[in-house]
């Protein structure tokens, strides 16, 4: 059979996971009678409430007699390592960008990734029916960045097709007239543009998993593209591991891609990708081999993660309310189980209680709390910190490439914050309604200041930002919160009238009738200093009339707590709470006393 293996690159946002439900549509892999929901190939809950795709997810269509394997990836900076191992499973990339918006950071991110792997890209102009389209700037944007990543003559000469994913229609140009319902094009320019795949089925097996998966009935599969040979279930073979040694195992089961689903299947040879089960402790970038034929692969880079975070067991005074996984050791057991497909993440024991989990980024370790959350755990979770490495025996510490998009009229308050938290400016392009800022910050700058970023902006700047490098650690205190915080000194309920009288302290987190405990935080002080205050107080009642006005008080409202704004805004002396049903902020130490005394010490 025909084979050809395509990766979607683009960035966030800019219609990947819909264009791949219209290949699936238009292909006839859902039969007519057959239900589906919109962005299929996003799996899980988060992938759907956000829009965005977390994991890469492969699927497979058949179009005239040809087998097109397309790999959706993550476009989100946070999961760039499994976008590098995926250009490892493919012949060719479909370049995926917004008419509008044009060329993004992550798009820079992705494609350069692809150049580097030496791959032959098709351009995808999506979203082309949008108002403020600027399709042939676009076009121009796209050519430029392929020339600035230093791509060959060959992979510069490529195709454009012009598309809107969501209304199911492309054409050849760009002239928007010529816009029909179907996905013909870029099915053609796939087949015609992307080389089959190299590997040959009459040489000995080789078999390198790029991605990892793991299902309770038969545990961790490698996924990846057979370089050569074909491979059956039932077989022995070999497995050269990371470290040179080598394990054999019998395939357990082998799974294609067909549509949206995993089906088990008998053999396959070299091109095709598929899932391979039966040692339960494949790595990405081992290589699977015949038998006494045994000849690795080049091993397969995985990022090392930058930030880490601690995640202990709750000791709250409401621990085990509304949680029903609380112990030490069930914390273990899910991160254990989330090492399983998520190569990116690192875990090891801190203490009896809790446990340090690196991983690429705020993004990614917020995802697996709220997965967790939704599972039932509960948990405290320390404020994210960047990795610091020793290299060439100086410390350093992780920069990245930032780029804002902010109305004109804010774009002085966002130069002021980012100086503050070290950032050096390497470009600026003023617009007529908004300026485009590029800069160069240290990761640890760049914690807490998002949040501040959509205050600065009034909620219409845009921030991009992917890891850049390592680099001399800036000396100053940098992404700190500045203000103090409101903490409770008592346990209780509370009361409006409490709340009230202390509104003009700050910011209040919580509303009346709401239960507290001694050390939580209930909002932010003005001032730079913490303060202890009594949010459960309620009013002496008399048998004079006054007595009923405490129920005409009229508060503002509160200010929202998300988990990313929560462990964006925490500082090292304090924990977020987090349960299934919700998200305190705390300090470390709850007695009021015994605060006290610590910061005198400081």
């Amino acid at each position: 059979m025909n084979i050809r293996n395509v990766a979607i690159i683009a960035h966030v946002d800019h219609g990947k996971t819909t264009l791949v439900d219209e290949l699936l549509k238009q292909s006839g892999t859902f039969r007519e009678n057959e239900t589906h929901e919109e962005r299929v190939m996003d799996s899980n809950d988060i992938e759907r409430e956000r829009g965005i795709t977390i994991l890469a997810k492969t699927t497979g269509v058949t179009y005239k007699g040809y087998k097109i394997n397309i790999v959706d990836t993550p476009g989100h900076a946070d999961f760039g390592g499994e976008v590098e191992r995926i250009m490892h499973m493919v012949d060719g990339v479909i370049l995926l960008v917004d008419a509008r918006e044009g060329t993004m950071p992550q798009t820079r991110f992705v494609l350069k990734k692809a150049l580097e792997a030496k791959l032959k890209p098709i351009v995808v102009i999506n979203k082309v029916d949008k108002e403020h389209a600027r399709i042939s700037e676009v076009i121009d944007e796209v050519l430029e960045l392929f020339i600035d990543l230093g791509a060959t003559d060959e992979q510069i000469d490529f195709k454009v097709i012009y598309a809107s994913a969501i209304n199911g229609t492309s054409s050849y140009s760009e002239d928007l007239s010529t816009q029909t319902h179907t996905m013909d094009p870029i099915f053609e320019t796939i087949i015609e543009s992307v080389p089959a795949p190299k590997g040959d089925k009459e040489t000995p097996l080789q078999f390198q998993p790029a991605l990892l998966d793991y299902n309770d009935y038969v545990g961790r599969m490698g996924i990846g593209t057979i370089s050569n040979g074909t491979i059956k279930v039932g077989q022995m073979v070999s497995c050269v591991r990371l470290d040179g040694s080598i394990k054999q195992f019998r395939v357990q089961k082998l799974f294609g891609f067909v549509g949206i689903k995993k089906t088990e299947i008998e053999s396959a040879s070299a091109g095709e990708i598929v899932g391979v089960s039966g040692l339960p402790d494949i790595e990405v970038g081992e290589t699977v081999c015949e038998i006494g034929k045994e000849e690795a692969l080049p091993i397969l880079k995985i990022e090392e993660p930058t930030l880490q975070m601690t995640f202990g067991v709750n000791t709250s005074p409401f621990a085990g309310k509304e949680g029903s996984l609380l112990t030490a050791r069930k914390i273990e057991e899910r991160l254990k189980k989330e090492l399983e497909r998520d190569v990116a993440l690192r875990v090891k024991p801190n203490d009896s209680e809790s446990f340090v989990v690196s991983g690429r980024g705020e993004l990614h370790l917020s995802i697996l709390i709220e997965n967790m959350r939704r599972e039932g755990f509960e948990l405290q979770v320390s404020k994210p910190e960047v990795i610091i490495k020793e290299i060439d025996g100086q410390k350093q510490e992780p920069y990245e490439d930032v780029l804002i998009e902010a109305p004109n009229d804010t774009v002085g308050a966002v130069i002021e914050s980012l100086a503050q938290r070290n950032g050096v400016m390497s470009n600026m392009t003023a617009g007529e309604t908004t300026t485009k800022l590029e800069y160069v910050v240290p990761s640890r700058g760049l914690i807490g200041f998002t949040n501040e970023f959509i205050i600065l902006t009034k909620g219409y700047g845009i921030i991009n930002h992917t890891f850049k490098e390592y680099g001399p650690i800036t000396s100053t205190n940098v992404g700190e919160r500045k203000l103090g915080v409101l903490v409770s000194m008592e346990n209780g309920k509370s009361t409006s009238y409490a709340l009230g009288a202390l509104e003009d302290r700050g910011v209040m987190f919580i509303e009346p009738g709401v239960d507290v405990y001694e050390g939580m935080i209930v909002g932010e002080n003005n001032k730079d200093n913490d303060l202890a205050v009594n949010v459960v107080k309620s009013k002496n009642l008399t048998n004079t009339r006054s007595a009923s006005k405490d129920h005409t008080v009229v508060l503002k409202r509160p200010r929202l707590l998300t988990l990313e704004y929560a462990l964006d805004y925490i500082n090292n002396d304090e924990l977020v709470e987090v349960t299934p049903k919700s998200f305190r902020l705390r300090k470390k130490i709850l007695n009021t006393e015994l605060r006290k005394k610590q910061d005198a010490r400081k």
